[in-house]
C-alpha cells in the first residue's frame, strides 16, 4: 500500500468517525434539550413537583389557560375556565375538556409550555393529564385535571418577579393507539363476559 493510499484510508476513517460522533450528539441532543428545558424553564417548559408548596404568599398571580390541536387531530379540546387568580405558592386545580366526535377510538398526547418563558421554571405541576397518553372512545367526552402552583422563589428572580400573568398552553396531537388498549377494545365477547361475571356476583 502506498503512502497516498494510507493517507486516503486514514482520511476516510476520520470522516466516518466524525459522522458517527455527530450522529451520536444529534441523538443525545433531544433528551438533553428536554431535560435542560425542564430544569431551567428555558423555552417555557414547566417543572414537576411531588407535593404542593409549604409557603404561600399574599401576592397573587393570574394563570390563563390555552388549548389547541395539532393538524389532523380530530378531537375537540378546550379549557373549562379561561383563567384563575391564585396566591403564589397556593395549589390550583384546573380542568380541560376533550371530546372525540369520531366513530373510532383516538389516542392523544399533550405537549405544553408556559409563557412568558422566564416563568417556566417556577410553574410547578403536581398532577397533569399531559403526563400520560389519553384514549377517548367514539363520542366520549372527558374532563382532565391539572394541579399546580407557582413557586414562591419567582419573587426573587430579577426577571420573573415582574410577571403578573402566566399562560399555560397545551397542544394535543394524535398518537398510535396503545397495544393493550386496542387488544381490550377489539377482543370478542368482552361485553358478554362482563355481564356474565356481574350476574354470577349477583347470584352468589
Amino acid at each position: 500500500m502506498t503512502d497516498r493510499d494510507r493517507k486516503l484510508r486514514r482520511t476516510a476513517l476520520q470522516m466516518v468517525g466524525v459522522v458517527v460522533v455527530m450522529g451520536a450528539l444529534a441523538w443525545a441532543a433531544v433528551p438533553f434539550y428536554s431535560w435542560f428545558c425542564r430544569v431551567t424553564g428555558f423555552g417555557g417548559a414547566t417543572s414537576v413537583a411531588e407535593a404542593g408548596s409549604d409557603t404561600v404568599l399574599d401576592q397573587t398571580i393570574t394563570v390563563r389557560f390555552d388549548a389547541s390541536l395539532d393538524r389532523g387531530m380530530p378531537w375537540e379540546f378546550k379549557p373549562v375556565e379561561r383563567e384563575m387568580e391564585i396566591r403564589i405558592g397556593e395549589t390550583g386545580l384546573a380542568f380541560y375538556e376533550a371530546h372525540n366526535p369520531t366513530d373510532r377510538a383516538v389516542a392523544g398526547q399533550a405537549s405544553y409550555n408556559v409563557a412568558p418563558y422566564s416563568a417556566g421554571g417556577y410553574f410547578e405541576k403536581i398532577e397533569c393529564f399531559c403526563f400520560t397518553e389519553q384514549v377517548l372512545q367514539p363520542g366520549e367526552t372527558v374532563l382532565m385535571p391539572v394541579s399546580f402552583f407557582v413557586d414562591p422563589e419567582i419573587v426573587e428572580d430579577r426577571e420573573a418577579k415582574y410577571v403578573h400573568e402566566i399562560t399555560l398552553s397545551y397542544t394535543f396531537y394524535e398518537i398510535d393507539m396503545p397495544e393493550d388498549t386496542e387488544t381490550a377494545a377489539l377482543a370478542p365477547g368482552n361485553e358478554s363476559l362482563t355481564r356474565t361475571a356481574a350476574q354470577a356476583i349477583d347470584t352468589n
